[in-house]
């Protein structure tokens, strides 16, 4: 084994024992924001506000605003949504998210304090 080996060894060991918060890009709120390698190990939940909104949360429990081009007719009612990042490896506001069939292409990925309390009916 070759020292360069070793060393792109030692570098993927290092970065496979890191907590996935610390892949998170720490964004002040309000600012647009990116979340490192998004999987299951990053993303905590979620929450659709509307059609064009969803509240991301992240490991380390920060929020996130998503807001999409458009309409995503599913995402109100979805119990799952896919990240679609196009081979980056980061969710930002160039990602979309899957819904069911659907392809929402984001237009905004902005860090926010939390999602805004669900209305009484």
């Amino acid at each position: 084994m070759t020292s360069a080996m070793k060393a792109q060894f030692l570098f993927i060991a290092a970065m496979l024992s890191m907590p996935a918060s610390a892949f998170a890009t720490p964004a002040a709120v309000g600012e647009e924001a990116r979340i490192a390698f998004p999987n299951n190990a990053t993303i905590r939940t979620f929450r659709a506000e509307n059609r064009e909104t969803v509240y991301i949360q992240d490991r380390a429990r920060r929020w996130y605003r998503a807001q999409v081009i458009g309409p995503c007719l599913e995402l109100p009612y979805a119990r799952a949504i896919g990240v679609d990042t196009r081979g980056s490896r980061v969710l930002d506001r160039f990602s979309a998210l899957i819904v069911e069939r659907e392809r929402c292409q984001l237009i905004s990925f902005v860090r926010v304090a939390g999602p805004p309390e669900r209305r009484r009916r």
